[in-house]
């Protein structure tokens, strides 16, 4: 097992090129489109990182329990906790993982207020990161807290063989947008990279690619991969993510084409069938 972390491929990843559009994505609720560069994704990822050091007083091996839905912020979280040398521990659809710190939802955070864990963060999950509509005194309002937080984070030696992500039992079965079993588990940050580097490979992907993935309302964190090869993967080579909505399929075809999509993953049965030579990731 090799020495390189997720912390790694997001360095690499955003030091290539930062101007470069890292993450579209459509928001189903409102039918907006946020783009974010390498350099502003990399911005709230240290904003995070340091609310999670600084703000909730996270140390190398915390769980930090991700009780949100595939979203530009629940990546943000994931890459934040790669940079703190915490464990990202996703958490199943309706509920909230044990961990030391929880980060949910407007419909989970009265739950996780409940799980005993030491800090709980609420986020709106608003397409340009707003506040919450109402934040409970016990909780902390991740679209206020964060931006009072450092552009830079300076950050500490990661152990590569640490645990970096785990899907708990109640996370695991199903499938993910790649069609593979989710597996119950925790990886290393050098495993997940790894892993990454592989897939990489045999995807084919070069950093002139696009990666769509095709969502439906609600999907996990988990639906990225057991060791979140949809995320990874494409970091790995600096591909840029476009994230959509299945549900929208009278849009779907437009956005595709106009974002230059290369590869899709997660179009699920009944998504209409797509036009162009689009390479499909399994």
């Amino acid at each position: 097992m090799g020495s390189e972390t997720p912390l790694d491929l997001w360095r690499a990843a955003a030091a290539a090129d930062p101007a470069r559009p890292f993450a579209t994505v459509y928001d189903e609720a409102t039918g907006g489109r946020v783009e974010l560069s390498y350099a502003t994704f990399d911005n709230w990822v240290a904003k995070t990182a340091n609310m999670l050091v600084d703000g909730l007083g996270a140390e190398p091996g915390d769980r930090v329990g991700l009780a949100l839905p595939l979203h530009w912020q629940s990546l943000v979280w994931l890459l934040a906790c790669f940079s703190t040398g915490t464990t990202a521990v996703a958490g199943a659809p309706g509920a909230v993982p044990d961990c030391d710190i929880a980060v949910a939802d407007p419909d989970r955070l009265p739950a996780a207020l409940d799980t005993g864990a030491r800090e709980v963060v609420g986020t709106s999950l608003h397409p340009l990161g707003a506040p919450l509509a109402e934040c409970p005194p016990a909780a902390a309002d991740y679209g206020v807290e964060v931006r009072g937080y450092g552009d830079r984070f300076a950050a500490a030696a990661i152990d590569p063989a640490a645990p970096a992500f785990e899907v708990p039992g109640d996370a695991a079965g199903g499938t993910d947008l790649l069609g593979a079993e989710i597996a119950a588990g925790a990886s290393s940050g050098a495993e997940l990279a790894e892993s990454a580097r592989l897939r990489l490979a045999e995807w084919g992907l070069a950093s002139t690619d696009r990666v769509a993935v095709i969502t439906a309302a609600g999907d996990p964190l988990t639906a990225l991969g057991s060791r979140l090869p949809l995320l990874l993967a494409p970091l790995a080579g600096a591909v840029p993510l476009v994230v959509l909505p299945a549900d929208d399929s009278a849009n779907l075809q437009p956005r595709l084409d106009m974002e230059r999509v290369t590869a899709t993953a997660g179009a699920r049965p009944g998504t209409p069938t797509l036009a162009g030579s689009f390479k499909p990731l399994t």
